[in-house]
């Protein structure tokens, strides 16, 4: 295992210590619980946006705290939810009388400690919501969480929901607009090669040289078949029908496509397979109005990409084109 790290018990810790200086004037984090809050939290009347779950997925939560988008993220350890008492911690960070929205992905660490949290949060009297996403179309269930698992998706709700609690919408509104949007975005991932968890030492599981894993978590957890390499064309035909097809959508739909690396897939490649799916989009006749490219929710070091599709409609494009102001996601401020 070749990284860059000190000591594989401590490298979220010293993670967070450096998003914490390179991004003073965005947020601030605490060591014990580990969290990631807005530096001027908590901000007076405003429902208060929360997400977090194992670390590893950066920029995914941490990167996405700041003004537009979340109040605050919880890290777990790598691959590894937080505990209820993290999360208890960041609603007393950031949450008043206006509440909180838990953005959840669906697996079960993640469910069940974030809904313990809550459930605390009422005895202290505190208004406190919490939606599950499960935007990966590749499984049904798997021995990681129950159902479809929480992927893609979670990067455009967590903007969405940021978004609308920056204008001042009630806890109801966006919990309204959170189930929405959970309703309408779809998703699904590729593996070429396998992350290395840092405390394991050695990669998650075993690909061949020539094979890819079509449909895997950001875990690795298993996808839904494993299948030779294929050229781009190929592949991204193979991911726009499963997306495409699962909810349907359909000729007329306006949407927001997001291609994300999975971490060590390079722009170049990234691009060309952005380029792709918009094409094959546009012969199905789905008109794409809004677009995110980049690394955005990540499994370390893994080669691989994921689709995500989002089905828009006037306030959903007003949302993403809102302000928002976080290490890795800005524009408008």
């Amino acid at each position: 295992m070749k990284k860059i790290i000190n000591d594989p018990a401590t490298v979220v810790a010293e993670s967070l210590r450096g998003l914490a200086v390179a991004h003073a004037d965005l947020l601030r984090v605490r060591d014990d619980p580990a969290l990631v809050v807005r530096a001027d939290a908590p901000v007076p009347g405003k429902v208060a946006v929360i997400s977090g779950g194992g670390s590893g997925h950066e920029p995914l939560h941490g990167g996405f705290v700041g003004p537009g988008m979340l109040d605050a993220a919880v890290p777990g350890a790598v691959f590894t939810s937080p505990t209820p008492d993290a999360v208890q911690a960041a609603l007393a960070e950031t949450t008043g009388p206006a509440g909180a929205l838990l953005i959840v992905k669906n697996y079960t660490g993640d469910v069940l400690n974030f809904e313990t949290a809550a459930e605390l949060a009422a005895v202290d009297d505190l208004d406190v919501r919490s939606v599950v996403i499960d935007d990966d179309v590749a499984v049904k269930d798997s021995t990681f969480t129950a159902g479809r698992r929480g992927v893609g998706g979670t990067v455009l709700l967590e903007k969405l929901t940021g978004a609308a609690a920056a204008r001042g919408d009630t806890l109801d509104a966006v919990e309204a607009l959170a189930r929405k949007v959970i309703g309408q975005v779809r998703s699904i991932g590729v593996a070429l090669t396998a992350p290395t968890v840092p405390h394991v030492g050695q990669p998650s599981f075993d690909l061949g040289p020539d094979e890819i894993e079509f449909g895997i978590g950001i875990h690795g957890e298993p996808g839904r078949e494993r299948i030779p390499a294929e050229p781009a064309d190929a592949l991204l035909a193979r991911m726009v029908e499963a997306v495409a097809s699962d909810l349907p959508f359909a000729a007329g739909d306006r949407v927001l496509l997001f291609t994300n690396s999975m971490g060590a897939t390079p722009q170049l490649e990234l691009y060309l397979a952005h380029g792709i799916a918009e094409r094959l989009l546009a012969e199905r006749g789905i008109v794409v109005e809004r677009r995110l490219v980049g690394p955005y929710i990540t499994s370390l070091e893994m080669q691989g990409i994921s689709l995500t599709l989002l089905k828009l409609d006037d306030e959903l494009t007003q949302l993403w084109d809102a302000p928002v102001r976080t290490p890795a996601l800005r524009w408008g401020i």
